[in-house]
């Protein structure tokens, strides 16, 4: 495929002749456009079983040992008389956060985003390779099926805690979860890391090669580069985890011993030897770690370009933001220990994890005070995708402090394992990363549908309500956890410590069912938005990046006639000559593809 406009004129014009059937547009497509949505719609829908899992276990932890009749229709075997059995507990907690993590904010975020802008605001005609992109998503849709099926196994999904550590993953008899359920676990996650390093190495390759003429790298919007990062730090990673996984496969089924040794079942010794769980702990941990802020970073992207938007302004300190994401994707890969303290490391090396997880802390800030001061005198726009990203400030700034405890060798022993960690990474991770999602999706949205904007009120409801419910479910787990309660136990009703906790318990549940309910609106706003959603102006937000240069009917290729040159940054927003007067008459943004006009400096810090 030529990117010269000439060609693509030839290739309209033949696509008009041969009208695309339904399965070679909606289905098998290799449109960038069609692909993104493909992953944002898929990863939605797990991300309401995920969310549906953790109301069944929030259930059980409030009102432990009681009776429901939703336990006994949706559990079916695993809840006999509608009282949640213990197994299954522990198979919700490893699904719903297997779901979350990969499928949900890895997938759905940097799937949906990646796909829809970095073509569209370098100035590209698609992906470098539309074929690549197709088997990306495919095989993630493959391996969500696998992980949805593995519910439904005689002895039950895998259940070990999401990070699945042996022995209990390693040991197919150890427990019901160990068994074809684990296998299956194994299985989709080695499809879905063939999927995104097969995405990650297009959206690479894109971004590099692709950009259309004046696109320097100093040009670009800070989505493509968190985007780019994101990529790279994915193809360093996920091959990791990959030999995690396949390592635990020979252990299960081919009788080798790299994860198991000395290990007893109901006194007999079996005859594994030799290997060490701990092994394990540091291949999961050496993505794991990297993986949070390959969930991350999209959304900084995001919430970066939707305020600088919003707020009318410039994105303050562009090249620091650049530097931040760039040591943030450095420091990630040399901090994964941290999740190891209590491992029996030596601790000298947990003081040098320590030292590096307190560094990574400083690029993080960098970001929330350049997000503050991007506001400050702005004049804010404050619509459902802006306060989103305000709300993505506040989460990772709060999430992020308890970190620095955590990440710390001494004072981590204390609330290591317990609500605390929990409380923690939904807060930093989990609730940033969603609302990084939420608020691309409500800016993006007359991007990837034709023009239409969703509803501003039930925008807003959605937020409000979310952005309560979040703080109400996941700050007082900070106290249960300093308390001493300790993660993945389905009933702490042995420990008479702990039953002055209970109300907390059932606080946190009634805000998690309430917050789970508003995501309906949102679900509803979505559907509802996709078929009658007002039109709006083909530049709704009134934004500079190119994206908002293509026309509002998708067409293969993006631009109808040549592609426009870029001669300035993506944040030209108010800006005046020296005497106060817009540079534009009546217009207080400057698109990227307008040349510079005479006596404007060109500004890029």
């Amino acid at each position: 495929m030529s990117a010269t406009g000439h060609d693509e004129h030839g290739h309209e014009d033949h696509g008009h002749h041969h009208k695309e059937t339904f399965i070679t547009k909606y289905i098998f497509s290799q449109d960038h456009k069609m692909i993104s949505k493909q992953y944002l719609i898929t990863g939605l829908i797990m991300g309401f079983i995920g969310i549906a899992m953790s109301l069944l276990f929030r259930m059980q932890l409030a009102w432990p040992g009681e009776s429901f009749p939703i336990f006994e229709a949706l559990l079916g075997k695993w809840a006999p008389d509608g009282v949640m059995d213990a197994d299954i507990y522990l198979a919700l907690v490893t699904i719903h956060g297997t779901i979350m993590v990969f499928f949900v904010l890895t997938a759905g975020l940097s799937g949906t985003f990646s796909n829809l802008l970095i073509p569209l605001q370098i100035g590209a005609r698609d992906m470098a390779s539309g074929f690549l992109n197709m088997v990306s998503y495919w095989l993630f849709f493959l391996s969500s099926v696998i992980m949805v099926i593995s519910l439904f196994v005689e002895a039950g999904p895998a259940a070990a805690g999401w990070t699945i550590y042996p022995p209990l993953s390693a040991l197919p008899m150890a427990q019901p979860g160990s068994g074809m359920g684990m296998t299956l676990w194994l299985v989709s996650m080695a499809i879905f890391i063939a999927s995104s390093l097969l995405g990650s190495l297009n959206y690479i390759v894109t971004v590099i090669n692709l950009r259309t003429k004046g696109m320097s790298m100093t040009r670009l919007p800070l989505t493509i580069w968190a985007f780019f990062v994101t990529a790279v730090i994915g193809v360093i990673s996920f091959p990791v985890l990959l030999s995690a996984a396949l390592l635990l496969i020979m252990d299960r089924s081919f009788g080798t011993s790299f994860f198991l040794s000395d290990i007893f079942i109901q006194g007999e010794v079996l005859h594994y030897q030799g290997g060490s769980p701990v092994l394990y702990e540091h291949l999961f941990w050496f993505l794991g770690h990297p993986e949070v802020y390959i969930v991350i970073l999209p959304a900084m992207g995001i919430v970066s370009e939707v305020m600088a938007v919003n707020a009318r302004k410039p994105i303050f300190g562009y090249r620091a933001m650049i530097a931040s994401i760039l040591a943030i994707a450095f420091l990630s890969t040399i901090v994964w220990g941290h999740h190891m303290f209590i491992s029996g490391m030596n601790p000298f090396l947990g003081s040098v994890f320590t030292f590096t997880t307190l560094l990574i802390a400083i690029p993080s800030a960098v970001k929330a005070f350049n997000w503050i001061t991007t506001l400050w005198k702005g004049n804010l726009q404050l619509n459902p995708g802006m306060l989103f990203s305000i709300g993505m400030v506040s989460t990772f700034i709060t999430g992020g402090l308890t970190g620095i405890i955590l990440g710390d060798s001494t004072l981590d022993i204390n609330v290591h394992d317990t609500y605390f960690v929990v409380a923690h990474f939904h807060l930093v991770m989990g609730i940033s990363a969603l609302y990084g999602l939420f608020a691309g999706v409500y800016h993006w949205f007359p991007k990837m549908f034709q023009g239409r904007m969703m509803n501003k009120n039930l925008g807003y409801v959605h937020f409000w309500v979310t952005a309560i419910g979040s703080y109400g479910i996941f700050f007082p787990m900070h106290f249960v956890g300093m308390a001493g309660v300790p993660r993945r136990y389905y009933q702490n009703t042995a420990f008479p410590m702990f039953d002055d906790l209970t109300n907390i318990q059932v606080l946190m549940t009634v805000f998690a069912i309430i917050t789970a309910g508003v995501q309906l609106v949102f679900a509803y706003n979505f559907i509802i938005s996709i078929f009658y959603g007002k039109k709006g102006p083909q530049n709704p937000w009134k934004a500079n990046t190119l994206e908002w240069t293509t026309p509002q009917e998708h067409m293969h290729g993006n631009w109808p006639g040549a592609i426009p040159h870029v001669t300035r940054w993506a944040y030209d927003y108010s800006k005046t000559y020296e005497n106060g007067e817009y540079i534009i008459p009546g217009q207080d943004f400057v698109p990227q593809n307008i040349p510079l006009q005479e006596n404007e400096e060109e500004l890029n810090h």
